[in-house]
């Protein structure tokens, strides 16, 4: 219930619409809002190898990381910020945060479990920045959270012997 309040109010605990909410409802009352693009597509360009994925922060971790874009929020956050910054630029209205797979599940497979907090606030909070950088009080500019299918199924077994066997159970998928 806590977190469809939340959903509803934009706020947790509070029954009044925060100011950004009032601000998105208000501008998509008078015009098209455009959502910008592909994070992981954006992100390729880049050409990114394994050091790029680990940084300094993550440079003796016992996991391959390349390909962990969520990951880029912490380790390269000036690649992620330049994306958003580059939506902007071309009119978007609503950047997403860079969180695709920032949670427990799809984060076990880089031993980064322990990790996925700080992925979403970092990720989070630099959405906001950009979007703040580029909003005027003529175009306010809004950040939605992103939440990416997980790399397991609740739908389709992974062994082809057993049509019943689930790799995830839908109270742990849930739950991250």
């Amino acid at each position: 219930m806590a977190a469809a309040r939340r959903l509803r109010t934009g706020r947790r605990g509070q029954g009044r619409r925060g100011p950004r909410i009032a601000a998105l409802e208000s501008a998509s009352a008078v015009r098209v809002l455009v959502l910008d693009g592909a994070m992981g597509t954006m992100i390729q360009r880049h050409g990114l190898g394994e050091a790029d994925f680990r940084g300094t922060l993550f440079a003796d971790h016992d996991h391959e990381l390349a390909g962990n874009n969520d990951l880029l929020s912490l380790t390269r956050p000036e690649i992620i910020r330049d994306i958003h910054a580059d939506f902007l630029e071309a009119g978007v209205d609503i950047v997403t945060t860079n969180t695709f797979n920032a949670n427990r599940v799809s984060q076990e497979d880089y031993g980064l479990c322990n990790a996925v907090r700080d992925l979403n606030l970092a990720s989070a909070r630099l959405a906001r920045e950009a979007a703040d950088a580029a909003a005027s009080a003529e175009r306010p500019r809004f950040v939605a959270g992103v939440l990416g299918p997980t790399n397991k199924t609740l739908s389709v077994s992974p062994d082809v012997n057993d049509p019943g066997k689930r790799a995830i159970d839908f109270t742990t998928l849930g739950a991250a």
